[in-house]
């Protein structure tokens, strides 16, 4: 009897505990509902705060009445612009060969160029690139680097269908470049898409990261498969897009100039680096003759220490003076009420050598003059920003004429041939300093010397022309950035300008 009494207690108890148990779960059960609904309801909360934000004071702030329907003033609905999606190429995916780096060499378009020649290599090696290093030990010590003057993600994912292009080496390949194991070398000059397949694929699969330390002028300028020699093009006229702000310059500069009407962007490469260079120095006087030639010996990789100016300039080697450009403008009846951009840094000899094409066209300007002090303070100290910007309005000129054949003036040549063949005079100097000896010493007339002119240059306009290709001279003929014609179309007939400047 009392073990069932004991039996029947365990049992109540038991009863007891399992039912507390259920109240228990079921209070935990409401609980868990009630957690659950608070966050749906504040999930749904801020949704539609967030949509109130963004389709005005319709939602969560009151619908309008009838009257501020038909009133459209009343509403004000504040729209956000619609900023269209960017739809990029699709990835090629292909078997990764090794990684290329690459040290540019030179200032800014010499750098450009040779950008555009790596990914084209990069491209048929099928191997990854890694953003370019640009030069900053050369004569202009620019500290900039790729990303402070290219838009560098729009480099890379423009470019995604062809080449797949890295901003660092991956993690452990990086480690080992650090610690000192590269294999650096210079690709020859000058060479064939052969050579690289031939040469430089198996060092890059045998050391899996291949560097390349020197880059102007390894790729032949003619002979090269037609899609290489487009993808040159496109990296040259797409890829390689200036940083915003570099662009907002530009366009404010170009919109300056267009409210006083046309403009014409004068390349004059008279600059002290140039001529110490070239060892140019007509019209120099004594001290700046001797300074140009103690520069020139001051820098190794000037190769050409002794030179004869006058023989030079008599070949055409010379870049012209600010003297000799007054002449030629005026013989080809440039506007002498034209403005004038001078893209350029610091013109040696200063104001006393720019008095003759002051007089001559006073509507002279620079950026300098354009612009004001903090416009450019970001830019001062970094000649490759600032030649970007000349760069830009070089492209928006109704007249682009460079007194050098210079990496700049071939570039930019090329590119204005891109967009529509936009006019380019061609300066043939060694024409015109035998032209100017003659008319300054009077054995030609100022109608002879302007008729003389305009018929040598009636043909250098940057029209359509073939490139010249001259057989195991390359650095004689033409340059394929100065005229990429596998790129380009025949001009449009109503000649319209073309606006770069997006």
């Amino acid at each position: 009897m009392g073990l069932k009494v004991l039996k029947e207690g365990k049992v109540e108890r038991l009863k007891r505990s399992v039912g507390y148990s259920n109240a228990r779960g079921n209070k935990m059960k409401l609980w868990m509902v009630r957690a659950t609904t608070v966050v749906l309801l504040w999930t749904c909360l801020v949704q539609l705060m967030a949509l109130g934000e963004s389709w005005g004071p319709r939602v969560l702030k009151g619908w309008p009445s009838h009257d501020s329907v038909i009133s459209g003033a009343a509403l004000d609905v504040k729209l956000l612009p619609v900023v269209p999606v960017r739809e990029l190429p699709p990835k090629r995916v292909y078997k990764n060969n090794g990684y290329l780096l690459i040290s540019c060499n030179g200032g800014l378009n010499q750098m450009r160029s040779a950008i555009c020649d790596m990914v084209a290599i990069a491209r048929y090696l099928n191997v990854t690139l890694i953003v370019p290093e640009l030069d900053k030990t050369s004569f202009w010590a620019d500290p900039s680097e790729f990303e402070d003057i290219f838009d560098v993600d729009h480099f890379i994912t423009s470019l995604r269908d062809e080449v797949r292009i890295l901003k660092q080496l991956p993690i452990r390949l990086k480690q080992k470049v650090e610690s000192g194991i590269l294999h650096t070398m210079p690709p020859v000059s000058w060479s064939d898409i052969s050579y690289y397949h031939n040469q430089i694929l198996p060092l890059i699969q045998r050391y899996k990261v291949l560097h390349l330390n020197r880059t102007d002028a390894r790729l032949a300028n003619s002979g090269q498969p037609v899609d290489l020699q487009k993808l040159r093009c496109r990296v040259n006229f797409s890829a390689l897009r200036f940083t915003s702000q570099i662009e907002e310059l530009g366009r404010r500069v170009v919109n300056l100039l267009r409210k006083n009407g046309p403009f014409l962007v004068l390349h004059l490469r008279y600059e002290m680096d140039m001529l110490a260079f070239s060892g140019c120095t007509q019209g120099c006087n004594d001290e700046e003759v001797e300074e140009l030639t103690r520069m020139r010996y001051a820098y190794p990789w000037w190769k050409e220490k002794i030179i004869n100016s006058d023989l030079k300039r008599k070949d055409g080697l010379c870049p012209l003076t600010p003297e000799e450009t007054a002449l030629a403008l005026r013989a080809l009846d440039i506007d002498p009420g034209i403005q004038i951009y001078i893209a350029a840094g610091e013109i040696y000899g200063g104001e006393r050598r720019m008095a003759t094409l002051a007089s001559a066209y006073p509507k002279l300007v620079r950026k300098e003059t354009l612009l004001g002090p903090d416009d450019l303070k970001f830019f001062q100290n970094h000649s490759s920003q600032m030649a970007a910007l000349d760069y830009l309005v070089s492209l928006e000129s109704d007249i682009f004429v460079p007194t050098y054949d210079g990496n700049m003036a071939k570039v930019v040549e090329g590119h204005r041939r891109y967009l529509g063949f936009k006019k380019t005079i061609l300066l043939d100097r060694k024409l015109l300093v035998e032209l100017i000896e003659k008319y300054t010493t009077n054995s030609m007339s100022w109608d002879e010397f302007s008729s003389a002119v305009k018929e040598a240059h009636a043909n250098r306009m940057g029209n359509p022309i073939k490139r010249l290709i001259i057989p195991d001279r390359p650095k004689e003929e033409d340059y394929f950035y100065a005229n990429p014609e596998e790129c380009l179309q025949q001009p449009p007939s109503d000649n319209e300008p073309v606006n770069i400047i997006q």
